[in-house]
């Protein structure tokens, strides 16, 4: 029974990382089928282009999450780990948000090249995460600060009134 979790682990990974390969394939021949056969005739040299850059979008994200998936071995061939659990948030979650967007605009780009402008949600998110982060850095920090005398006062009430607790009213008939 020991290592019971991490062997479920590895093959709950191998079958996640064969499902997203699955996906990746599929709309990359969806894309070759429609936009270079179906619609040969408008398909120019910027198409190419998108190809290639949905291809490093796949590629790149699905590289880390392969990594993270691995399982550890030992020396003598036993598992030690089962590898990172693919259904955490966190960057696990944003590099398979990577992934699904790039199939959302790749498909969307079929119908029109407006759609390539949804790849603008990743870096924007980014920023608003760096932001975030940043802010945090350079917060003047709520706790511990200088508090004015209104606040001050409304505070004392307030603490009073708790400590007193709430006498209960009756009626008697």
């Amino acid at each position: 029974m020991a290592n019971q979790g991490a062997k479920k682990r590895k093959d709950e990974n191998a079958r996640h990382m064969a499902k997203l390969r699955r996906i990746i394939i599929a709309c990359n021949v969806v894309y070759v089928i429609v936009r270079m056969v179906i619609f040969h005739s408008s398909f120019t040299w910027k198409h190419w282009i998108g190809l290639v850059v949905t291809s490093i979008g796949y590629g790149v994200p699905y590289k880390f999450l392969d990594g993270m998936a691995k399982p550890s071995v030992g020396d003598d061939g036993e598992l030690i780990d089962g590898g990172f659990d693919m259904s955490t948030g966190g960057i696990c979650g944003y590099l398979h948000d990577v992934v699904y967007i790039t199939c959302f605009v790749q498909l969307a780009s079929i119908i029109s090249g407006k759609f390539w402008y949804t790849y603008l949600v990743i870096p924007a998110f980014g920023a608003y995460k760096a932001s975030g982060l940043i802010r945090g850095f350079m917060s003047q920090g709520s706790e511990g600060g200088v508090e004015d005398e209104k606040t001050r006062k409304k505070r004392e009430k307030l603490e009073r009134k708790a400590s007193r607790g709430q006498a209960v009213r009756t009626r008697s008939r």
